[in-house]
């Protein structure tokens, strides 16, 4: 580790019996119909072994329901790695439009509608409307056997009929679409391949049909069960060489490719369709597995490729917000500069809502901004420069850091995650909460400062599982007492107080982010920090390489390999925090042991949080701990 990272005091002396192992306490594709259609250009011969450039695997079973991977849309949550369809009464019916279903129920919201759909596996949604009419008009998709043209009827009670046909354009018509229309058609693995024909050669080619005078833009995501779902826009007048799509659906009885990639829903597809931002299995698993994205298209951390349309759309699509943020991206995505509807509403417009609704219930990761005397600081920081490398921390800096006092000592740290609740290491308490304060906005460790709030403790929940001779499952919740005068609150709002959140999936960060620890720690010479100290830790994989047995599921490490940095520097049960991309802060680790202090070659080990999320989120309830995924 580069000379930046300085040595914090260490947590606590050695304990002789310990004194090796311790806690850190003072302890896939038929060929396409024949037709005069401008098609995409043929896939050049696919070499099978050189996939393996982009491919981790030849099928990946991950999905768009995979939601430690992915976010799940707002009519789903997150239950144990999958989507699960939520009630539509969940749905917000705050600033949203009500939506006609093909049966003509009326639901509220575009959400309720989806969220319908979700349970049913159809779609029920026709279109936006405040009043749907008894046998009125519905939305319908069709595809032309002979051409494969793509028709739908779009309701709309101003235009004679109660709707319009309307042919779909070109523009923004990929695999997506064509998944969506073929499932919507009958073909419950979607299309086969895309295709383009020119208007003028439809009259001349097929005198015994007519075909509508327009077109409109269709733009999907690829979960939907209709094209009513996806956005509909942009509808323009066909003239002679307007491209109009069409769209070759999925028979599992045609010819394949050789060299073929095997979708988590069985459908085959070609190898060299798979990491290249375009959902071609319809289930997204041939963008799931990657190790590199093709045609341009963008990479997340965790293995999934999307498409360059989703880059600074206003809509986060990788887990750490990396394609939202400026700091890699200059210009903002064809889907952020889509015109605005004039004469249908947006699906994409009504799901942003429901997720702003979602993400406002919980406000964590951004410390308040504060403000500190410097002359004060500088003062301050002076006095402590004699600590080895240590690095206090400004006052106000670390808002969800917390010092568990016990009677009167405070061996333990913590960290606040919103409402009523801290999180710290089990090994750090016992069950019995009329022994323990928890304080908050504390800097110096004996000494409050004008921010700093004593809240007593209601509740401590120990995990059922934890081992106290391994460290396994070592994390507990603390439940604060409730104020006398508002029992929603348990203590009077502070701006030097702000909650970390709570990580649902254990992907979020990777090997070799850099994170940070804080805590009041003892030095080599068993000196005790007087102020709360900070430093940057490296997240490890791999960690048994260093530990062995004694390494277990739930445990995760971070450090340096010199030793230079260490969980040593920072208390037992304190937070070990990562940023996303989007400069909001999660609690990855608690701190919880180690091979000695500070020993090269062994990183200090701690209690990964996502893995007893959970177990976190049943205690604590949805809005608590969450604001992605809920």
């Amino acid at each position: 580790m580069n000379s930046l990272y300085f040595l914090l005091p260490f947590l606590h002396t050695c304990i002789s019996q310990k004194d090796i192992f311790q806690s850190r306490s003072p302890e896939q594709i038929p060929v396409a119909l024949n037709l005069s259609a401008i098609s995409q250009p043929s896939s050049p011969a696919i070499n099978c072994s050189s996939e393996a450039e982009f491919l981790a695997s030849n099928e990946c079973r991950l999905t768009r329901e995979s939601c430690d991977t992915v976010f799940c849309p707002p009519w789903q949550r997150c239950i144990q790695g999958r989507c699960a369809c939520k009630l539509p009464y969940m749905c917000t019916t705050h600033n949203v439009k009500p939506v006609c279903g093909r049966d003509q129920t009326s639901y509220r919201s575009f959400c309720q509608a989806m969220a319908m759909s979700c349970r049913t596996k159809e779609s029920v949604m026709s279109h936006f409307a405040e009043t749907c009419e008894d046998n009125g008009p519905v939305f319908r998709t069709s595809i032309d056997p002979d051409t494969g043209l793509v028709t739908v009827f779009v309701p709309d009670s101003n235009s004679p009929g109660g709707g319009q046909n309307l042919l779909v354009c070109k523009k923004y018509w990929k695999m997506a679409e064509v998944n969506v229309a073929c499932r919507e058609n009958g073909s419950p693995l979607g299309g086969a391949s895309v295709g383009y024909k020119l208007y003028h050669s439809l009259t001349p080619q097929h005198q015994n049909k007519s075909f509508p005078t327009h077109c409109v833009s269709i733009r999907c995501q690829g979960y939907e069960n209709s094209l009513a779902e996806c956005v509909i826009h942009n509808k323009v007048w066909n003239d002679p060489d307007r491209r109009v799509a069409t769209a070759t659906c999925y028979n599992m009885t045609q010819k394949t490719e050789t060299c073929s990639f095997k979708c988590a829903n069985a459908k085959l597809v070609p190898m060299n369709h798979t990491c290249d931002g375009i959902d071609h299995c319809g289930d997204l698993s041939d963008e799931m597995c990657c190790k590199k994205c093709r045609n341009k298209a963008f990479r997340c951390k965790t293995g999934v490729c999307v498409s360059q349309d989703a880059l600074l759309d206003q809509q986060i699509d990788c887990l750490d917000g990396e394609d939202e943020s400026t700091k890699q991206l200059k210009e903002p995505g064809p889907l952020s500069r889509l015109p605005q509807n004039t004469e249908y509403t947006s699906p994409r417009n009504e799901t942003a809502i429901n997720r702003a609704h979602l993400e406002s219930r919980l406000y964590c990761g951004r410390p308040n901004t504060t403000t500190v005397h410097n002359e004060e600081m500088d003062k301050r920081q002076s006095r402590f420069k004699r600590v080895v490398g240590g690095t206090p921390a400004n006052p106000t800096q670390i808002q969800w850091q917390v010092a568990l006092q016990e009677d009167k000592k405070i061996d333990c740290g913590g960290a606040y995650i919103g409402g009523c609740w801290v999180l710290t290491a089990a090994h750090c308490v016992r069950p019995n909460p009329t022994l323990f304060r928890v304080k908050f906005s504390l800097w110096l460790k004996w000494e409050p400062q004008g921010t700093t709030d004593i809240v007593p403790v209601q509740e401590i929940i120990i995990h059922p599982q934890y081992d106290a001779a391994t460290y396994q499952n070592d994390i507990a919740l603390v439940k604060l007492k409730a104020l006398p005068q508002d029992k929603k609150k348990c203590f009077v709002d502070n701006p030097a107080i702000s909650a970390v959140c709570v990580p649902w999936t254990t992907k979020l960060f990777q090997p070799s982010h850099n994170c940070s620890i804080s805590g009041w720690g003892r030095n080599a010479e068993g000196q005790t920090a007087r102020v709360l100290l900070w430093a940057k830790v490296t997240l490890f994989d791999n960690c048994q390489r260093f530990y062995g047995d004694r390494f277990k599921p739930g445990m995760m490490c971070a450090g340096d390999l010199a030793g230079s940095v260490d969980s040593c520097q920072g208390d037992s049960g304190g937070p070990l925090v990562c940023e996303d991309e989007l400069g909001v802060s999660y609690l990855w680790g608690i701190v919880s042991w180690g091979e000695r202090c500070g020993q090269p070659g062994f990183p200090g080990v701690y209690t990964q949080v996502a893995h007893y999320f959970e177990w976190i989120r049943g205690h604590t309830g949805w809005p608590a701990v969450t604001k992605y995924n809920s």
